[in-house]
């Protein structure tokens, strides 16, 4: 793979969209695997990206990772953290890794993420591992990305029970605990557990794996876990609804940004002219 053109693909992505999309028009893309990872900050969600990348290339596989970061107050890029811990893998050709600035994005991704999954696709990846900042229980913009969403809880971390409610629990198609070794880990299992058994969940049941991302322990069981909700997605049609809730979730995006745009260059001075500028634009 041309891993530099693929690059200056996602900085022009992220610098001019609508010039990145025309570059991606009419390319045929792989049927990529798109999961997911997000949870609380400091669940060990990197670790475990680490611990996938590692499995899913031991089975052969290609991996595509979008770290999300957050942004940084002064340069507004991104600080690269989640990219440093998985260093190892820079020299394998059979992994990128490209860490995106979150923009202060409230839903633990940033705008250009859609189209950077489109990019990973048209490159041929089989995995694409996205990893959102440290998201709470609104936060649930990747469900709008990724095809699986892995939920990743640690013990002890004091929002448990914050993290369990509706919004962040009804995303999640696989549960981790990670840090498992740790105090606390079994009744969080039971916790999510119950709140499962409550839940209107029908086709699917999310799995709730525990990990030790640190020491490899449970990689296998989540991989597994992953593959097979990808499998049920293909077989129940749930990968279709899917792909058209993106898409419908992609475009308003697009149309929101294009509003910000034209009442950011408004010349209007009160909220009628500014009302028409905006008509104007929407219809240009």
């Amino acid at each position: 793979m041309n891993y530099r053109e693929l690059s200056k693909l996602i900085t022009l992505i992220e610098t001019d969209p609508l010039m990145g999309r025309e570059n991606l028009k009419n390319v045929s893309k792989k049927n990529s695997m798109v999961v997911g990872i997000t949870g609380s900050p400091g669940a060990g969600k990197s670790t475990l990206v680490d611990k996938l990348i590692e499995h899913f290339r031991s089975n052969g596989k290609t991996v595509g990772v979008i770290a999300v970061d957050p942004s940084s107050p002064f340069s507004g890029g991104a600080f690269l953290g989640d990219r440093i811990r998985m260093k190892r893998h820079f020299t394998d050709d059979g992994v990128f890794i490209r860490s995106m600035a979150s923009r202060g994005s409230l839903g633990g991704v940033n705008d250009s993420v859609f189209d950077v999954v489109e990019a990973y696709k048209a490159y041929g990846f089989d995995v694409i591992l996205i990893e959102t900042v440290g998201a709470g229980q609104t936060e649930v913009e990747i469900a709008y990305v990724a095809q699986t969403v892995v939920l990743v809880l640690s013990p002890g971390s004091g929002d448990e029970v914050q993290m369990l409610k509706a919004g962040i629990m009804e995303i999640a198609d696989v549960f981790v605990v990670n840090k498992s070794d740790q105090l606390g880990a079994d009744a969080l299992v039971l916790s999510i557990r119950a709140m499962l058994e409550i839940s209107e969940r029908k086709e699917w049941m999310p799995p709730i794996i525990q990990t030790v991302a640190t020491m490899g322990k449970g990689i296998k069981e989540l991989a597994k876990a992953i593959e097979d909700h990808h499998n049920y997605l293909i077989k129940s049609g749930e990968m279709e609804k899917r792909r058209i809730r993106s898409e419908k979730k992609h475009a308003e995006h697009i149309m929101m940004n294009k509003i910000r745009e034209i009442i950011d260059n408004s010349r209007g001075n009160n909220l009628e002219e500014i009302m028409e500028d905006v008509k104007k634009g929407l219809c240009e």
